[in-house]
């Protein structure tokens, strides 16, 4: 009897001594994250952004207008150069203009994103639709085929 009550007693030891590490190791779990998450919050963003957090930067902002529905090609080239931008649709004017707010520091950046942009469209505008071409193509071989008549004569041999 004696001997089941002490190997009662370490069971309980143990147990307890267990729990605290464990209790330990999920603190210091928890502070962990705690404290990367302090440190995920204090990243400042970058690329596009809401028009509130471009303003909490402090850094000045400017803007330009679009009239382009086209806005997402001009993503890719602010992303390119590495432009801090927001987008804000006007729907008081139809068509809808786009006003697009960057930091007042990368105006330089801004405007080669913006020469490059402006160069994309005019080069999509300029190139003709491969479905026209096409069509064009398949115009002119019918009429060649068209044009060709061929004769066939057979001789008869007696």
């Amino acid at each position: 009897m004696q001997e089941e009550v002490e190997n009662k007693t370490v069971a309980l030891a143990i147990n307890g001594t267990k729990l605290t590490a464990h209790t330990l190791k999920s603190a210091i779990l928890k502070y962990l994250a705690a404290r990367n998450n302090k440190q995920m919050q204090d990243v400042i963003p970058h690329g596009k952004q809401s028009l509130k957090q471009l303003a909490e930067q402090n850094q000045g902002l400017s803007n330009i207008e679009i009239t382009d529905k086209n806005i997402k090609s001009f993503e890719s080239v602010a992303r390119k150069y590495g432009v801090d931008f927001a987008v804000k649709r006007d729907k008081s004017v139809t068509p809808p203009k786009y006003l697009v707010f960057f930091k007042g520091r990368d105006a330089d950046a801004i405007t080669a994103a913006f020469t490059e942009f402006t160069a994309k469209t005019m080069q999509k505008a300029e190139r003709p639709s491969v479905l026209v071409q096409l069509k064009k193509f398949t115009e002119l071989v019918k009429n060649t085929i068209t044009d060709k008549v061929k004769i066939k004569e057979k001789e008869q041999t007696r």
